[in-house]
């Protein structure tokens, strides 16, 4: 939205301006999907079949780290596959009662996305395995010895999961998906095609070499570009400022602590606490969580990540330690003394 078209607005307008610009920012076919060419070309060739012989698609599970585009491929699938989409996520069934309500009501052929699927209850689990494989629902009714399975048929239906830690997904349930992505983080030249297609939305004017600098920010992930850039939007429209320049993108940059390596604040903190308080490492996540008051959870799926990507830290099997990289990072920032040997 341009800067003008702020002003006179009510409060409920520009609720309603910014929900439709959520909408909007995801892709809404795989043309629009940035990068992706193996999900992209496997996907369409599933679609493509499913259509052909009038089925549902096969269980597809998307992991990897946050903020990478697993939710966005998953709405893209249920558009090209041109089937109704419902959501729901892994700690809100609790119980078999919850999962039952919501495949009993699934239409035919249509998708039903679970997003942090590892959460899900192994209970929760064992009445998903036959209806993946059979269609077929078995719900226990009553207890003890008078209790009695019901079987429910159940319509052609696509369990589309995601999640960040696949390592704690069940092997039965893993084994019931048809096809599975790992999702990595972007290249840099697709960041920054990203950023643009994204600004045209949010109807940013960028300089020459803005999209590469905040491409370079966002730790090749595209949730972060997109935060980024309403960030920078927010800026130039409290400066009233129309064209995106270099310098004010640098501005709102250092406002949001982000330095030049895409490290925000706790990323900071997560290096300096291994090298000065616990010697370079290594050193055990449970550790580095308690120094930080961190969930241990918070760190391994979102921080950690981008860390072993960019070799600032590195796993043994003692616990984490900082890289070299790592504390020569440190040291141009000047958080780090260059006389220290910090490991």
């Amino acid at each position: 939205m341009p800067i003008s078209r702020f002003l006179g607005t009510t409060n409920t307008e520009l609720e309603e301006s910014e929900i439709k610009l959520e909408t909007s920012l995801r892709p809404q076919s795989f043309a629009e999907v940035i990068g992706r060419e193996r999900e992209k070309k496997t996907l369409t060739m599933m679609i493509a079949a499913a259509k052909s012989r009038r089925v549902a698609l096969d269980h597809i599970l998307f992991h990897g780290p946050p903020g990478l585009g697993k939710t966005s491929l998953a709405f893209v699938t249920a558009k090209e596959m041109g089937v109704n989409i419902q959501i729901t996520a892994g700690p809100s069934i609790e119980k078999q009662g919850d999962l039952a309500a919501i495949l009993s009501a699934l239409e035919p052929n249509s998708i039903l996305f679970i997003d942090e699927i590892h959460r899900l209850h192994r209970s929760i689990e064992e009445i998903l395995y036959p209806a993946m494989e059979d269609r077929m629902l078995h719900v226990v009714v009553g207890k003890g010895a008078g209790a009695k399975t019901l079987k429910i048929d159940l319509p052609e239906f696509t369990i589309v999961g995601a999640t960040t830690r696949i390592g704690l997904l069940s092997k039965p349930l893993r084994d019931r998906f048809g096809v599975d992505f790992r999702l990595d983080f972007y290249e840099d030249n697709e960041m920054a095609e990203l950023v643009v297609q994204k600004a045209k939305i949010v109807e940013l004017n960028l300089s020459d070499g803005v999209a590469e600098i905040i491409a370079k920010r966002a730790r090749k992930t595209p949730r972060i570009a997109v935060k980024i850039l309403k960030r920078v939007r927010d800026n130039a429209f409290s400066q009233n400022i129309r064209a995106v320049s270099k310098a004010l993108v640098e501005d709102t940059l250092a406002l949001l602590e982000i330095d030049e390596e895409g490290l925000d604040y706790l990323d900071r903190k997560i290096l300096t606490i291994i090298a000065n308080k616990f010697a370079g490492g290594p050193v055990g996540l449970s550790s580095i969580a308690a120094a930080l008051a961190e969930e241990t959870d918070t760190i391994s799926d979102v921080y950690e990540p981008f860390l072993l990507q960019t070799g600032f830290i590195e796993r043994t099997f003692r616990g984490r330690k900082i890289t070299q990289a790592g504390i020569q990072h440190l040291i141009n920032l000047g958080l780090l003394d260059e006389n220290i040997n910090y490991n």
